[in-house]
């Protein structure tokens, strides 16, 4: 039996008509992403949706990801959850305080509650509303960010949102490319990046991630010292770190002099792990 290649797969939804998501967080990878979709899917067929995450994510993401929508004539979205991160985290703390409160690498629940469950109900809406029955969920996902990453398919059943209304799919269109390029394509899109990566950030959603690398939650630390607060004030009442790592934000941010708010802080000089 010949299998059908993903390149074959996505022509025939193509021409199926089906309905293209494009997930936008605002950060590198969307970017890449959209420019990606729009040279590929008509833009009837394509809209953009961004999972607010409020006062977690960095200043202008939404923003960022509208003005990216905006350049490509698209409909956005912006999908937000009736709970924030706080929020799972003191209720996690309430009904198990003998269990890690955060939010980890094989419990990412930020990810799901967060992000994915509330641009599913965005676009479940925006399907039924203009009667689209095959639906392509895309995802800026490298291979290239982590092992586990690199061994998601490209392009696969949505299981969790294919039923008796509608078929959806999961693809990753920008999962082999590499930073390099991301970079290049979104240089010659002529939309500016957000400025949090002129500050230094390697990458852009949450300003402390649970997974994000030393440089970007010190880099956070540093522009966004009272969330920063609110973080230690957090880790410090439920007794455990934020960070997948077990360092908790007060210890890795102990040799950096705050300001009172973004943009005022200073700080020493630390390791900045390069990704360009």
């Amino acid at each position: 039996m010949q299998t059908i290649s993903t390149e074959d797969q996505i022509e025939q939804l193509i021409a199926y008509g089906a309905l293209f998501v494009a997930n936008h967080s605002g950060g590198k990878d969307s970017m890449a992403l959209l420019e990606t979709l729009v040279g590929r899917v008509p833009k009837s067929q394509l809209i953009v949706v961004h999972a607010s995450l409020g006062e977690m994510e960095w200043e202008g993401a939404l923003e960022k990801a509208q003005e990216h929508a905006a350049k490509h004539d698209l409909p956005f979205f912006v999908a937000k959850a009736n709970k924030t991160l706080f929020d799972m985290v003191n209720r996690r703390f309430e009904t198990r305080p003998d269990a890690p409160s955060w939010p980890s690498a094989s419990n990412r629940q930020c990810t799901s509650d967060l992000k994915r469950d509330p641009i599913a109900k965005v676009m479940r809406h925006y399907a039924d509303a203009h009667g689209y029955t095959r639906i392509v969920n895309c995802l800026g996902l490298r291979g290239q960010e982590s092992t586990a990453r690199k061994l998601r398919p490209e392009f696969s059943v949505n299981t969790r949102e294919t039923n008796s209304k509608r078929d959806v799919w999961e693809w990753l269109p920008i999962h082999k490319m590499l930073v390099d390029e991301v970079w290049a394509l979104i240089d010659r899109s002529g939309v500016k990046r957000h400025f949090a990566y002129d500050l230094g950030n390697e990458r852009l959603s949450c300003v402390f991630c649970i997974m994000g690398s030393l440089n970007d939650c010190r880099n956070g630390a540093k522009h966004n010292p009272k969330l920063l607060q609110s973080y230690i004030a957090l880790e410090d009442k439920t007794g455990y770190t934020m960070h997948q790592d077990g360092t908790s934000l007060r210890e890795l941010t102990a040799d950096m002099v705050l300001g009172t708010g973004a943009g005022t802080a200073q700080a020493i000089d630390f390791k900045v792990r390069a990704d360009r």
